[in-house]
């Protein structure tokens, strides 16, 4: 079970000590050009050009993991953790829009991402209400052993995707899962149609206002060390 305060996941569990991360530690898969920002603590966080990137190691078991970026919207990290269960993180790039559903006009993301054939994990938005009643997550991409939490509700086709939708609670808010019925690494969504869709067509959120949208890698296993690879994303509204 774990909630997210501020953009990152808090694992009700107890973090082992061993998570504390050491300086140096996988920083030479990072790419060479990665000069502006990077970091291997837990919770290293830093904002370019209006997007806050969270390395966000927020499970129990985890391992290493890295975060560098050359901007808000061309960055990565490397990530070792064991083959266990358990999702271990959540490294991301947030964009805050705090605008409700009926004032929004367009909200819209773009994503190219690269991201490794073997491991456990998917590439997702996480987006937010304000007060963090409720989290809707689009699944771009997954490999492994990885599933959504709650119960499938159909699939729709919305936002230029087709996805299977998922409904949850994970103790502490709503979960509203779209995960794409295949695999895409670049493209973009139209996201204030699914926020639409999901206000008035099911009406399981009213006129919330949108908080952070977020997009990054929730990571179950790459052990060994695996890179994953945001090359360009961008987040629009109106």
């Amino acid at each position: 079970m774990a909630i997210r305060t501020r953009g990152r996941r808090i694992t009700m569990a107890l973090i082992a000590p061993a998570l504390a991360l050491g300086a140096t530690a996988g920083l030479a898969s990072a790419p060479a050009s990665a000069a502006v920002w990077n970091s291997c603590d837990q919770w290293g966080s830093t904002t370019l050009n209006g997007y806050t990137l969270y390395n966000d190691i927020w499970g129990s078991g985890a391992g290493s993991q890295c975060i560098w970026a050359n901007s808000g919207t061309n960055w990565g990290v490397w990530a070792d953790h064991p083959n266990t269960g358990g999702i271990k993180s959540y490294p991301n790039a947030k964009k805050v829009i705090n605008k409700s559903i009926t004032s929004l006009r367009s909200l819209t993301g773009s994503y190219n991402v690269s991201v490794p054939s073997s491991g456990a994990y998917e590439t997702a938005y996480d987006i937010w209400d304000t007060g963090h009643k409720y989290e809707i997550m689009l699944w771009m991409n997954r490999t492994g052993a990885v599933g959504p939490l709650g119960t499938p509700q159909g699939n729709v086709t919305l936002g230029g995707h087709s996805w299977t939708v998922y409904k949850g609670n994970n103790g502490s808010n709503e979960v509203f899962s779209f995960v794409r019925t295949s695999n895409s690494s670049s493209g973009t969504v139209d996201v204030l149609s699914i926020l639409k869709w999901i206000k008035d067509t099911k009406g399981w959120f009213g006129d919330v206002t949108v908080g952070d949208l977020q997009l990054g890698f929730e990571i179950t296993s790459s052990s060994g060390g695996l890179n994953f690879t945001v090359n360009g994303e961008s987040v629009t509204s109106s």
